[in-house]
């Protein structure tokens, strides 16, 4: 992890290295007056791009590492959430929230995404609080809610809503 940043970090420093010393050189090569000042301009146009490219390429490179980092500490905190609900079977969302210092909407946010990537099975009730880990094969069957035993409705793609209490059953597949 953050092999990226640190590739772009190199690029950028031996790009800054790499310019520093050819116009050192260059630079030589003038005061030596063994390169005319239009000579020592083609060759600073010749090496801009390269040194462009490294510099431009290593910022680039940096700051991509730096999103990536960020969006796999995100995926850790959503298998965090999805570890507790499967080993414990029964977490209040908002004994999550203050376990991982988050908002109980952070956590909702979550349990949506992971819903999505077909990775949490499994049922919530917002108005209680509490999620459950549940076999999605136990659920696809039935059709009644686990929590107040009330007829289901299907409330969009992998989501069961209970009319009466609230409770969201997540299906995946």
């Amino acid at each position: 992890m953050g092999n990226s940043r640190i590739v772009g970090l190199i690029l950028f420093v031996f790009g800054l290295v790499l310019a520093v010393g050819f116009a050192a050189w260059l630079m030589s090569g003038m005061m030596a007056h063994k390169l005319s000042a239009s000579g020592a301009i083609f060759g600073g146009i010749l090496a801009l791009p390269v040194i462009a490219v490294l510099v431009g390429g290593g910022i680039y490179l940096y700051f991509k590492g730096r999103q990536e980092a960020a969006e796999f500490a995100e995926v850790q905190k959503e298998k965090e959430v999805l570890n507790m609900v499967i080993t414990r079977g029964k977490v209040n969302i908002s004994d999550v929230a203050i376990e991982m210092n988050v908002s109980v909407d952070q956590i909702k946010e979550w349990v949506y995404d992971l819903v999505g990537k077909g990775l949490f099975s499994g049922y919530v009730n917002w108005d209680d609080g509490i999620l459950y880990s549940s076999e999605a094969s136990k659920l696809k069957g039935e059709h009644k809610c686990p929590n107040c035993g009330a007829q289901l409705e299907l409330a969009g793609k992998g989501i069961v809503k209970c009319p009466y209490c609230g409770t969201e059953i997540f299906l995946s597949k």
